[in-house]
């Protein structure tokens, strides 16, 4: 298991996880902004995929041609057992993170 995984690296391993089989650059990159108002390069996002399949975390795949004239395959990515787990522990990481954090204001005694 990978020791640090960059904030991209986490969205786009947890948006592979949450597209399923559509996950592909485009798509991951859509889903990170519609989920978290953030831009990503699609740079970013084909860097990220080669870092998390270099891990060990993602294995791409290639989809059957487009059907239009010329149509090319996609590569697709999806998560490996690997992949799966620290998606599970990122999870697990965040909600002990939040736990207990209170978003009313609170005074400060002096």
């Amino acid at each position: 298991m990978p020791t640090t995984l960059s904030p991209t690296e986490v969205l786009t391993l947890v948006s592979v996880a949450r597209l399923g089989d559509t996950a592909y650059g485009v798509t991951i990159r859509q889903d990170i902004h519609d989920c978290t108002a953030r831009g990503v390069s699609l740079a970013a996002v084909y860097a990220a995929l080669d870092r998390l399949e270099r891990q060990g975390l993602v294995r791409p795949w290639l989809s059957e041609p487009r059907p239009e004239r010329g149509g090319r395959a996609r590569r697709h990515y999806a998560l490996t057992a690997a992949g799966q787990a620290v998606v599970r522990v990122e999870r697990a990481n965040a909600a002990r993170m939040w736990r207990g954090v209170s978003l009313e204001p609170t005074r400060h005694r002096r």
